[in-house]
């Protein structure tokens, strides 16, 4: 097995600018990888192999013929299976869709592409990214590769996996309610969630659209604040894009400097329902900064707790009126097109064929809040929840710089074991919710290891709007601190142990 990869990102893009190696030995290190670990982990829907060394050799061409490139130019990277990328199918994990392939790249995709990034493939996740798990997918679950028993997190556990199992230094992962951040949580990575339409959502196949936005998967601080550097941006194609420049994530990320900041600990975020090691693990990361020269500041935002009922109204509404597209009628699976069926039937066959279980249970959920007579009853209610955490946030923001909570209460619980009780697997995301709310930026970042399984402990950064530099700064600043403590990078103890 090279020793390739094992390296972060920002380091490969090094060596290969240097010439110590090139862009072509770097790809077909982790295909091998993949190779060999996908039996176990399962982190990959599709390899995309032969395009991928196609890549390579251009990236090496136009390196050697003096042509300027990218901070990120010839690393490999890992794509959520619910962006388009032409060429390659997009399944978003469901039977419906699949064998489809777009005619068209999704906008965080192509600025991968035009940053000369290798894509290798895209990775697996619950099926319309609706799950904390990954056991949604139609396609079988993802292991974690700390423990393959346990689950990698969910929706985006493939891009996380995948990370965690060395093979690729960077991955790209979608948030509606915690999908970057529960899975880098429970599989010792960094997930960033960037403020919501400061990265196009444009060929993001969408669960909910107010909520969804795509982010960075990585190993390290600075490998996700390069990548992020690289997805961000204004996407006249996106509606909701903002037209305005984000703050340097980059400086931020390599600063490791936390002195003078305010840090406000979420009060409502602990207590009963969070395991003991993930309740120490946090406190001593929060001590960290503290001796670092933070101030820790106890702030309460009342209304979270009540973010996950909401969160579960709105999300669920918004998914009914994305997911009525699948009809049969334009692409996708159809089912019972004999000549003696109406489209009706038809539509209600195949709907019912290519859509598992969690997916239906959404539907019907959110059809019903919408529906006449319970519309203001429950999806009116919960949008008002929504609008007092934004509240909560706004007055916390005016006391600290950044609030930081654990960011899942358990670590990584055993595949089958919330499979069937679907209120203990939505509990997963109780930290992370609020910050899709809300759309603020929001990050999960390793806090050390559980004290009772030995499983990796992530620790929540919120940031205002438009300030995820600071998300990057405190997270660095931790990252400085846990290196020091371990004489390296949590990542490094996989490596170690032969993840």
């Amino acid at each position: 097995m090279s020793t390739l990869i094992h390296e972060s990102a920002h380091r490969l893009a090094e060596m290969m600018a240097v010439g110590d190696i090139t862009c072509e030995e770097v790809t077909r290190a982790h295909l091998e990888r993949i190779t060999e670990a996908e039996d176990q982990i399962h982190a990959f829907l599709y390899v995309d192999a032969d395009r991928a060394m196609d890549t390579s050799r251009r990236v090496d061409a136009k390196r050697r013929s003096g042509e300027p490139m990218g901070p990120l130019a010839g690393v490999p990277i890992g794509v959520k299976d619910v962006f388009t990328y032409a060429g390659a199918p997009t399944t978003c994990a469901s039977k419906i869709l699949e064998g489809w392939h777009p005619p068209y790249t999704a906008t965080v995709v192509q600025r991968m592409i035009d940053a000369d990034m290798v894509i290798v493939g895209k990775t697996n996740m619950d099926e319309f990214a609706m799950g904390s798990s990954t056991e949604n997918s139609a396609y079988g679950p993802t292991h974690n590769p700390w423990a393959l028993d346990r689950i990698p997190g969910g929706s985006g556990g493939g891009s996380a996996a995948a990370l965690a199992g060395f093979e690729v230094p960077l991955s790209v992962g979608s948030d509606t309610g915690g999908s970057i951040r529960q899975p880098a949580a429970v599989t010792g990575t960094v997930g960033v969630k960037p403020t919501y339409g400061s990265s196009s959502r444009y060929g993001l196949v969408a669960m909910a659209s107010s909520l969804d936005q795509p982010g960075p998967c990585a190993r390290n601080v600075l490998d996700a604040a390069l990548l992020h550097q690289v997805m961000s941006g204004h996407d006249p194609k996106d509606s909701t894009s903002i037209d305005a420049s984000g703050p340097d994530v980059v400086t931020a990320a390599r600063s490791r400097d936390v002195t003078g900041m305010k840090i406000g600990v979420v009060k409502e975020f602990g207590g009963e329902g969070y395991a003991p090691g993930v309740e120490r693990s946090f406190r001593e990361a929060v001590a960290g900064l503290a001796s670092a020269g933070a101030e820790i500041v106890e702030v309460s935002c009342p209304h979270f707790p009540a973010a996950l009922g909401a969160y579960y109204l709105i999300m669920p509404s918004e998914v009914s009126s994305n997911l009525a597209r699948f009809d049969a009628m334009r692409y996708g699976l159809r089912v019972g097109d004999d000549g003696t069926t109406s489209a009706e039937q038809v539509m209600r066959l195949s709907r019912g064929a290519g859509f598992g279980a969690e997916v239906k249970r959404r539907i019907i959920l959110g059809t019903y809040a919408l529906s006449s007579g319970y519309y203001d009853a429950y999806y009116g209610s919960a949008q008002k929840v929504r609008t007092l955490v934004i509240q909560d946030f706004s007055n916390a923001f005016c006391q600290v710089d950044v609030l930081v909570s654990p960011t899942t209460p358990t670590t990584a619980f055993k595949l089958g074991e919330r499979i069937d009780d679907p209120m203990a697997m939505y509990k997963a995301d109780l930290c992370t919710i609020p910050s899709n709310l809300a759309g603020n930026v929001s990050a999960s970042f390793p806090a050390g290891l559980s004290a009772e399984d030995g499983l990796p402990v992530g620790f929540q950064v919120m940031a205002p709007p438009m300030r995820d530099d600071l998300v990057y700064r405190v997270g660095s600043g931790l990252e400085a601190l846990l290196e020091d403590r371990w004489g390296g990078p949590l990542w490094t103890l996989m490596k170690e142990e032969g993840r």
